[in-house]
């Protein structure tokens, strides 16, 4: 069926794919420069004039970085190219989840002279987790400081992946016009204008080097592709048409990455970075066949559009014109006025309208087949991660991950006739961004928001402020702590007894509780259920407590996680075993023994020796030379580990580890220490005992 579909359907010619880099890498100016060589726009958009398709939004104008994912579409060479720009900034990295879920390929960009970079290094790894085939485009090579072979040796040593470059510059920094293209051994030049470029064969000035590359090139790919070693080995070279099917094969199963190289900015590059597109990453029929679920067991849906439909939902956003939610289909067909299921909500819903979307833009469509990625009107529940299908073949998606929120502020409104439509608005935010949480502190009465970081909680605060008017108050952002078992306890034993009148309660159970890096040596014994840093297993033999009873004191174990002795964090990295147990023939029930576990684990926490736990992040700051010892000082001030120190081109880069909460504010000191001239970007990287002596005077207070 597969191969019969591959034959005859137009889904081989579409792509979806996704642009992953670190922030100011380019990558909304690539888009830019797709749209308009593709003929989707008829002008070049440029980040620093405002006027780019899919940094559309209000904000991300103002910044000059993307903030939400856009998706645009266009044509090129019989390919229809859907493609979502995404964010580069750590704060917004849960869009880029969220894009990857749902994307068949995708671009990596680097920056030639800064070549991998620490979120380019974390998108990459978010692509892996997907099974994202790349390619790689290294950009900005009219810099000064650019260097191709300096970059690609990042890409081989820091992701720890196979580079395959097809491409030789042509000049080098403000003197690049063009590249030689190994493959075909042929010269592409971009002229004055940078608009078409004029192909022509090497020349002579780097025949030599090119000929010496294209041998490279050859031996690297027979090393990893059986046919083009037997070519290799028999013909002493590898041919064009055979060195295209084996880079093709390497980039779909993750062997190697193909590099090209370029000037996104210039123009120069972007007609052979859409035909790599359209020869190397995959089509949806390429892809393997989606999996769901279906009472617990597993089902495949193949992309064809006479199959039962089956989407997910990806993002939603509110407009002007109504609720927007977009869509990747998977199988099937869906035209407007069709009734969809939410599989998770178990609610039916009727589509009203189909668009192809171009960032804020849209073309109504009559409708979206498999393969597509499309964003609809007319749903009023379903949310992100939400799994859509006819109800006759109903299957559940596996949802994108979201990442727990690390910062958190209070939030009110100056005046409270507003408190209603803050709620409302608050609401709306975290419908469209699950990596957004909201809650009511317990002691204070006061709405906490909580986000990826402070920029995140920045942009969030400034939308509501504009989008709905309102005069919104913030407080100083705190972060996210954890509490976990320094060293437990063993053999705690708690009887839940509770007789007043009627059927009563009995639960007895004894626990060991430790510390999970310290059982991590035996964690191939658990029987038990894990999620995240929580490990529950029963030890339990001779039926003493029956196997509901055991679920139900990790369910109440579960329950205890919640707010921890030491000052009412969430409870992280620790093993609870139940040892032993009792019961009774007519008070005890699964309700009785969830309110065990839950005291029991409060009891034992309470009685072990409990650690604070906080957020850290990789910070690398790109500073003058003369400038450094200040920097380093005021690192030292935060608490910061310095893990490592590089030059380039007149500027060191500084790689260290801090706690998030010493860093805010950290971008005005830097630039004062600096006299505006170093930059930083962070990456979390997870958490980290908090020093006694910052402990005791936290909890002190």
């Amino acid at each position: 069926m597969r191969t019969d579909l591959h034959t005859t359907s137009p889904l081989t010619g579409v792509r979806n794919l996704g642009i992953l880099a670190h922030v100011d890498a380019g990558k909304t100016t690539i888009t830019e420069r797709i749209l308009y060589v593709t003929g989707a726009t008829h002008k070049r958009g440029e980040v620093h004039d405002g006027t780019t398709v899919t940094d559309f939004d209000s904000q991300e104008r103002d910044r000059g970085i993307t903030i939400f994912a856009a998706a645009v579409s266009c044509v090129w060479d019989g390919h229809r190219i859907n493609l979502i720009d995404t964010p580069g900034h750590v704060d917004f990295s849960d869009e880029v989840e969220r894009s990857l879920r749902v994307l068949d390929g995708a671009i990596a960009v680097f920056d030639a002279v800064a070549g991998v970079e620490a979120q380019s290094e974390s998108v990459w790894r978010q692509a892996d987790r997907h099974g994202v085939p790349r390619i790689a485009f290294v950009n900005k090579l009219d810099r000064a400081g650019a260097d191709l072979d300096t970059a690609v040796e990042s890409i081989r040593e820091q992701l720890h992946t196979v580079p395959l470059v097809v491409q030789l510059p042509i000049g080098q920094e403000d003197g690049f016009t063009g590249v030689v293209d190994l493959l075909r051994m042929r010269s592409l030049v971009w002229g004055a204008g940078r608009d078409p470029f004029e192909e022509g064969p090497v020349p002579d000035a780097l025949r030599e080097e090119a000929h010496r590359r294209r041998r490279l090139l050859e031996e690297a790919v027979a090393e990893l592709h059986p046919i083009a070693l037997e070519e290799f080995c028999t013909e002493s070279t590898v041919c064009a048409q055979t060195l295209a099917a084996a880079l093709r094969d390497l980039t779909r199963s993750g062997e190697g990455v193909v590099v090209l190289c370029g000037s996104a900015y210039r123009n120069c590059g972007i007609e052979p970075l859409l035909e790599a597109v359209g020869a190397y990453l995959p089509s949806p029929l390429d892809v393997p066949a989606v999996r769901g679920t279906l009472d617990g067991t597993v089902q495949e849906r193949a992309c064809d559009p006479a199959a039962p439909f089956a989407a997910l939902v990806f993002k939603v956003n509110s407009t002007a014109t109504g609720r927007l939610t977009y869509l990747r289909v998977y199988s099937g067909t869906i035209q407007k006025g069709d009734a969809v299921l939410d599989v998770g909500a178990r609610r039916t819903e009727r589509v009203g309208r189909i668009l192809r979307v171009q960032a804020d833009r849209h073309a109504e469509v009559d409708r979206a087949v498999a393969g597509d990625i499309v964003a609809v009107i007319g749903l009023k529940a379903a949310r992100a991660g939400a799994t859509l299908c006819t109800a006759a073949a109903p299957l559940v998606f596996e949802p994108p991950t979201v990442a727990d929120p690390v910062v958190s502020v209070a939030v009110e409104t100056r005046r409270s006739l507003d408190t209603g439509r803050l709620a409302s608005a608050l609401a709306r935010l975290v419908e469209e961004d699950l990596s957004l949480a909201v809650r009511t502190d317990p002691e204070t009465g006061q709405t906490v928001l909580s986000g990826m970081g402070e920029l995140h909680l920045e942009v969030a605060v400034e939308k509501i402020r504009r989008a709905q008017g309102l005069d919104v108050g913030v407080g100083r952002p705190q972060v996210a702590y954890r509490e976990t078992v320094a060293r437990g306890v063993s053999g705690l034993v708690y009887r839940h007894v509770k007789q007043d009148g009627g059927a009563g309660q009995f639960a007895h159970v004894v626990l060991d509780v430790e510390a999970l890096q310290a059982a991590a040596g035996d964690a191939g014994d658990n029987d038990g259920g894990s999620a995240g840093d929580f490990v529950f297993r029963s030890t339990v033999t001779g039926g003493r407590v029956p196997q509901e009873y055991i679920r139900a004191v990790e369910a109440g174990c579960r329950d205890a996680l919640a707010e921890g002795p030491l000052g009412g964090h969430p409870v992280t990295g620790l093993r609870v075993t139940l040892t032993d147990g009792a019961t009774h023939s007519k008070d005890s029930s699964e309700m009785a023994f969830r309110t065990a576990g839950r005291l029991a684990l409060r009891e034992a926490l309470r009685a072990s020796v409990m650690e604070l736990l906080e957020p850290v992040v990789e910070v690398t700051a790109t500073v003058p030379e003369d400038a450094v010892g200040g920097v380093l000082g005021d690192l030292a001030a935060r608490r910061g580990r310095v893990s490592g120190q590089a030059a380039r081109a007149g500027t060191t880069v500084i790689t260290a580890t801090v706690p998030l909460a010493e860093l805010f504010g950290y971008a005005s000191r830097l630039r004062s220490r600096t006299q505006g001239r170093g930059t930083f970007t962070t990456r979390t990287t997870g958490y980290a005992p908090v020093p006694a002596a910052v402990s005791n005077g936290m909890l002190s207070r």
